[in-house]
């Protein structure tokens, strides 16, 4: 086996881990994006906002602990290593948020639901993928590149740098502050403080992309960097993951591939668990040409964001890059839209 390959693997079976954790946790403790901002815009019911708080708070502070202890090298992820452009974070993330709306789900609450035994959200998974992947290296990618350029970052100054530095104070301290301001926020709620089992779930959910984080940093020092660092994400690794299946044979085990497939799996196993799992399909084609469109509206969002609801809003905001809380704010209006456009009459 080739160095290469060997890193591959190892790369892929971090991300199976990660996966599986995350996919469990997200499926037992009721994780879900867009679910926490339907509850909170039409019912007024915020559980799953704090849950989403509970588990980022975990997530920004086992991160910057693991730094802390040479574990984690944030500098070499993408989120610092590519100069961060507002207008990208903020046009993308729109964009993303009004197709998530639209598909009745982002690319991580379609592959739970897939595991779940809903065809259509292996559809949506599929297109969301291929438009991924024609954003970024297909027809659209020129287009995109000249519109929104990335270039390599000057300085890899984040969140907690830029406060520590306004304050004078250490920017790990800033990181541990923010990390239990997050946590205490999310502990508010009663209904979360009250289940053992969502704070588990939601702790769980945070330590995935700390694992994550940690697993590549492990394999990118011993491969000489021929391995990204990477934490969790469901735009291009989805892509990634279709063309590893229909191109095996010429293209290495990634870390994408392993996280997909682990994510898949612990969706199963949650939902096993539960006794929820059953065969759900559309029996309104206008309703999934909608969710099929709003795949596309993702991929193409998520591209231009350079990441998901899960890759910039749990990953880069753990890393505290300002692309992760700007882009979810962008994803979070552009869903309030798409969904005060599906409470319209006429889409009833």
């Amino acid at each position: 086996m080739s160095a290469d390959v060997a890193a591959g693997v190892q790369a892929g079976a971090v991300g199976l881990g990660a996966g599986v954790l995350l996919g469990l946790c997200a499926r037992l403790g009721d994780f879900c994006t867009l679910g926490a901002l339907e509850l909170a815009v039409i019912g007024r019911d915020y559980r799953r906002v704090h849950i989403w708080s509970l588990a980022l708070g975990v997530a920004v502070l086992s991160t910057h602990l693991a730094e802390a202890a040479g574990l984690i090298d944030i500098g070499r992820t993408y989120y610092y290593a590519i100069a961060w452009n507002p207008v990208a974070s903020v046009a993308g993330g729109l964009l993303f948020g009004y197709g998530m709306a639209m598909a009745g789900n982002c690319g991580f609450g379609a592959l739970l639901r897939a595991g779940d035994g809903d065809i259509r959200s292996v559809l949506i998974v599929v297109v969301l993928g291929i438009s991924t992947y024609a954003t970024l290296a297909g027809p659209l990618a020129p287009l995109r590149i000249s519109i929104f350029p990335q270039t390599e970052a000057l300085g890899g100054f984040g969140i907690s740098d830029n406060i520590g530095g306004l304050l004078h104070l250490d920017p790990n301290w800033i990181a541990a502050a923010l990390g239990l301001v997050l946590i205490a926020m999310g502990l508010r709620h009663a209904q979360v403080r009250g289940s053992i089992v969502t704070i588990i779930c939601a702790a769980g959910v945070g330590l995935s992309v700390t694992l994550a984080l940690i697993g590549t940093t492990f394999v990118a020092d011993r491969s000489l960097d021929g391995i990204p660092i990477e934490g969790p994400s469901f735009t291009a690794p989805v892509g990634r993951t279709i063309l590893y299946l229909m191109t095996a044979t010429g293209t290495l085990p990634s870390f994408s591939v392993g996280l997909v497939f682990g994510t898949l799996a612990g969706a199963v196993a949650g939902s096993l668990w539960r006794r929820s799992f059953r065969w759900e399909a559309c029996d309104d084609p206008r309703e999934l040409g909608r969710q099929l469109g709003g795949a596309i509206f993702m991929g193409i969002g998520g591209v231009i964001a350079m990441g998901c609801t899960i890759g910039q809003g749990l990953t880069a905001t753990a890393l505290l890059a300002w692309s992760g809380p700007v882009t979810l704010l962008a994803i979070a209006a552009g869903a309030w839209v798409g969904l005060q456009r599906l409470l319209l009459p006429e889409d009833i």
